[in-house]
């Protein structure tokens, strides 16, 4: 009887649900999405044409839509964040998950102001694309598909949108595809870490231990690379995002939780492999010197 055994099985066990919830948050409807990998906050686009040269240039209708509902709101331009971006038919924000994304609004408001603190606003998810594997967040695709859904003939040229974001964001494309791969491959190893120490609580011998080293060590190395990918899918990807979408009103936010989940299952994998390695090393040796001990007898 192993009982030591017990303690990386049920390690392993708290590192496969963290596992699983970084592959399946956000997958639907208000399940998890605080666990975003990055969430783009289009509340304020276009608003660079209104305090740009272009604000007179009746030739954008970007600009002409602008016009048809400020004319009596004066200078209060902050106190109407988001009307622009309604009307444009452009949801408040468009949150990133490994298997789909979600879009909503912010509540009660897009910013804070007299009566509505910063920590009082809040996400309200409105729906969630449809679940694809290997799929990969594409901010430009969608918010000029929901410009065409407005049915108000404007595009992303007449938002003065930046070429250098797309170039960003297919460069990591890529990755993102192979962070899922390596996801699903961790979830599969780690599974099999759990199942393998099992058989470890009953089994003496050294050879149980060496094979769950083996399998705790792939599925470290599985998780690890998922998890170091996806990190540079979400600092790369807000970086670009932030670079040059400040021009067009344009934000991304990291998704902080996601990175704290990713990381504790990888910790998590590594206590597990270390454990699996003292048993092969340091315990076999405690049992070969219990074994060899001769108890004196008086």
């Amino acid at each position: 009887m192993r009982p030591t055994a017990l303690i990386p099985a049920l390690i392993c066990a708290a590192a496969l649900i963290l596992s699983f919830l970084c592959l399946f948050a956000g997958h639907k409807k208000n399940f998890l999405e605080n666990y975003h990998m990055l969430t783009l906050n289009t509340s304020r686009i276009g608003y660079n044409l209104v305090d740009s040269d272009d604000a007179t240039n009746t030739s954008n209708p970007v600009t002409n839509l602008w016009n048809e509902f400020t004319n009596n709101i004066g200078d209060e331009v902050n106190e109407f964040a988001g009307d622009l971006a309604e009307r444009l038919g452009v949801e408040d924000f468009y949150s990133a998950h490994l298997l789909d994304y979600c879009y909503g609004s912010y509540v009660p408001g897009v910013m804070p102001n007299a009566t509505v603190k910063s920590s009082q606003i809040h996400k309200s998810v409105k729906s969630c694309s449809n679940q694809t594997a290997m799929g990969a967040f594409d901010p430009t695709t969608i918010i000029q598909q929901a410009l065409n859904d407005s049915g108000l003939d404007i595009t992303l040229q007449d938002l003065n949108w930046p070429e250098d974001i797309q170039t960003g964001i297919n460069a990591l494309k890529i990755i993102q595809k192979t962070a899922f791969v390596l996801y699903c491959i961790a979830i599969g190893l780690i599974f099999l870490s759990l199942i393998a120490a099992l058989p470890a609580l009953f089994a003496q011998g050294r050879l149980a231990a060496c094979l769950n080293v083996m399998v705790a060590a792939l599925a470290f190395l599985a998780i690890g690379l998922a998890s170091a990918l996806v990190t540079a899918v979400i600092v790369k990807g807000s970086n670009v995002i932030n670079k040059y979408g400040d021009e067009i009103g344009v934000e991304a936010h990291k998704g902080g939780k996601f990175l704290a989940i990713t990381w504790s299952a990888t910790v998590l994998m590594f206590i597990v492999m270390g454990m699996w390695m003292f048993e092969t090393c340091i315990g076999h040796r405690r049992r070969e010197r219990r074994s060899t001990y001769v108890p004196k007898h008086g």
